[in-house]
């Protein structure tokens, strides 16, 4: 009689084969989801829109809705109804929608309230918020938005929210994006507010500092001091010159489109002054 083929030998059967393929299917749609439902390119309908604004449980689906109501003004689609709500959004206590909105009142500049709103948002208190809001005010020719604009071509100081030691989690030379975390002073984090790359920390591992103390020097990155220069070219004034000529000759770091720019800045800035 022949002899039964031990268990582990046998080929897997249909059930084995269905869980192995729902598997496969999960590692694929799973991620998926998470995209789709993350992505901000993705289309919203009218209703969709609403919803979204309307979902204050969800911060990222009303920044969502800001990205796509900022296309649809770009596509010179209808959006104007939509406007009131993302002039709300700029009061949001949340960052990235105060980010978000500032960045897209600056698409349709026939919008008064649009620019009244974003005089408000000059004076945010988070420096990602306000330079947004002065690269919007500057297509509106606003002259508001120079002070913040100078400031996208400086270094940018992070200073200490707390007194207490400090502990460095960054070394010179490493870049850091909006939020990347710093330093801890005493059980609090300090996470960047601003781009650039680390040039000094300006204490030693376990010193005490006091609040609004220095902690690191950040330089001016790259991307933000190519839109600040493009942003004086409209609104600089004389004041500015000194700032934006630096950049007119080659940088460590800074591509050579940066050089040119800072030069066609300067020649509109003394040209607005004869």
């Amino acid at each position: 009689m022949q002899a039964e083929t031990p268990r582990a030998h046998q080929r897997p059967g249909r059930r084995a084969y269905l869980l192995i393929a729902l598997f496969a299917l999960g590692l694929v749609l799973f991620p998926f989801l998470f995209w789709y439902n993350t992505w901000f390119g993705r289309q919203l309908s009218d209703s969709d829109l609403d919803a979204y604004f309307a979902d204050g449980s969800k911060p990222r689906h009303i920044q969502h809705a800001l990205v796509q109501l900022g296309e649809r003004i770009s596509h010179r689609r209808n959006a104007a109804r939509w406007y009131p709500r993302a002039i709300a959004e700029a009061a949001s206590p949340n960052l990235e929608i105060r980010q978000t909105a500032a960045w897209i009142m600056g698409q349709d500049r026939a919008y008064p309230p649009f620019h009244e709103a974003l005089r408000r948002l000059i004076h945010d208190p988070e420096p990602m918020v306000r330079r947004n809001a002065a690269l919007s005010l500057a297509g509106f020719g606003d002259g508001a938005a120079r002070g913040e604009l100078v400031a996208m071509l400086r270094p940018y100081a992070v200073r200490a929210p707390v007194a207490g030691p400090v502990r460095y989690r960054l070394k010179l030379g490493d870049y850091v994006n909006p939020g990347t975390l710093l330093a801890r002073v005493g059980a609090s984090e300090v996470r960047s507010p601003a781009p650039g790359e680390v040039r000094t920390l300006e204490h030693k591992e376990g010193d005490a500092v006091a609040p609004g103390d220095a902690l690191a020097e950040l330089s001016a990155d790259k991307n933000h001091v190519w839109e600040a220069l493009r942003a004086l070219y409209v609104v600089g004034q004389a004041e500015d010159l000194e700032d934006v000529q630096r950049f007119t000759r080659p940088v460590p770091g800074l591509p050579e489109s940066v050089a040119r720019q800072a030069a066609l800045t300067a020649q509109a800035i003394q040209a607005r002054g004869k």
